[in-house]
């Protein structure tokens, strides 16, 4: 985790207004900090640890922490970076989602410095005139500005009022709890932003805000489900070791400052050395930090014998088809693809092999072999 004094620059983007937070610090006083989350997946990556990685920064150098979960905001959905209205939650749904999201989160956070609330607990009791008063703080205008809502409009596409309303009712979280500072993800901004507005107007303390920078995917876009460029929390050692050695040389540096606490002097001094073991020692670091060191240890290994020593993995996946099984399927059924579409496209690029040999038909039959899909997905197929 980050030292204390990295507490306003490691892994940050941005603090708004940073004269007020370094003043906050600076008293020696116990500071209220808080980050919420909607539950809307129930699958973590390790972007989604940078903000949990910051929160638990502050409970260590003895802050007070609150992790909120949007039982009541997930059920409206979050705008923010969204081109189309996301898809309400019912409240099923979001203790579901949480109960797989903490048994994950808790690789990061240590719940017992950390205090969970429900924001369903007080937004639920929000009287009509209560809303309107919160409401009469903004503007039409404001909401219209966010960059979602004009991509939007150029096209044509409804922005609901629901939406309009959702960064009031995050803003109202952080006056209802009266923070010092609420931490989030860069495209939280706005809506932190409102809760400060909120906290001054109803006379609450005043807040800081404080995001983190968001990590780009394997591909080097936006880490996300819809892009297929995750790391996971729950990746096996071998997949997680792997996809990170799969990042672009020049995410290494956010890597590690976002998902690390490899101490910024020595990043500097690993990135200085051969990109390739730089990349070797964030591998090892994350899958550690998710799987503990025995096992980051047989991931670097079994990597190597592919990439170094030109061999296979010993745990590859074996799968048998019935002859005349179409690859596209054997592929998906192999958990090699996510989907036929994608492995009609990995064919097409020519990134599948079969025993070395590189499919070039769409069309083509599974066929008994090592199948090698780009550079680290194996799997042996057999007929019946």
């Amino acid at each position: 985790m980050s030292s204390p004094s990295e507490l306003l620059t490691r892994a940050v983007a941005r603090v708004i207004p940073e004269d007020l937070a370094k003043a906050k610090l600076a008293s020696g006083k116990k500071l209220r900090i808080y980050n919420g989350v909607d539950p809307t997946g129930n699958k973590l990556h390790i972007g989604h640890t940078v903000p949990l990685r910051k929160l638990q920064a502050f409970a260590d150098a003895g802050h007070e922490v609150i992790f909120l979960i949007g039982s009541f905001t997930a059920m409206i959905g979050d705008p923010s970076g969204r081109d189309e209205a996301r898809a309400a939650l019912t409240r099923e749904q979001v203790e579901e989602n949480f109960r797989t999201y903490k048994k994950q989160a808790e690789k990061v956070l240590d719940f017992s410095k950390v205090k969970v609330v429900y924001n369903h607990e007080w937004l639920e009791k929000l009287a009509g005139r209560e809303l309107l008063q919160i409401a009469s703080y903004f503007t039409k205008q404001q909401m219209e500005q966010r960059d979602m809502f004009v991509r939007r409009e150029e096209e044509g596409k409804p922005i609901h009022i629901s939406e309009f309303l959702y960064p009031l009712l995050q803003g109202y979280d952080s006056a209802h709890l009266d923070v010092d500072c609420e931490l989030g993800a860069t495209d939280q901004e706005f809506n932190m932003l409102a809760g400060r507005t909120l906290q001054k107007a109803l006379g609450k303390r005043e807040k800081f805000v404080l995001t983190v920078k968001i990590i780009e995917g394997t591909d080097g876009r936006k880490m996300s489900k819809t892009y297929d460029n995750c790391i996971y929390l729950e990746d096996a050692p071998n997949d997680m070791y792997g996809k990170v050695m799969s990042v672009k040389d020049e995410l290494m540096a956010t890597y590690f400052e976002c998902c690390t606490g490899v101490p910024m002097e020595e990043v500097k001094e690993l990135l200085k050395g051969k990109p390739r073991d730089a990349k070797a020692r964030l591998a090892r670091e994350i899958t550690t930090l998710y799987h503990g060191a025995a096992a980051a240890k047989k991931a670097e290994e079994a990597f190597d014998k592919v990439f170094k020593d030109k061999g296979t993995p010993d745990d590859v996946m074996e799968l048998k088809v019935k002859k005349g099984t179409a690859l596209i399927d054997a592929l998906v059924q192999g958990k090699l693809a996510p989907s036929k579409s994608e492995a009609r496209r990995l064919i097409e690029q020519g990134g599948v092999s079969i025993d070395g040999r590189v499919i070039s038909s769409v069309d083509a039959k599974a066929e008994a072999g090592l199948v090698k899909v780009g550079k680290r997905k194996f799997l042996q197929i057999s007929l019946s």
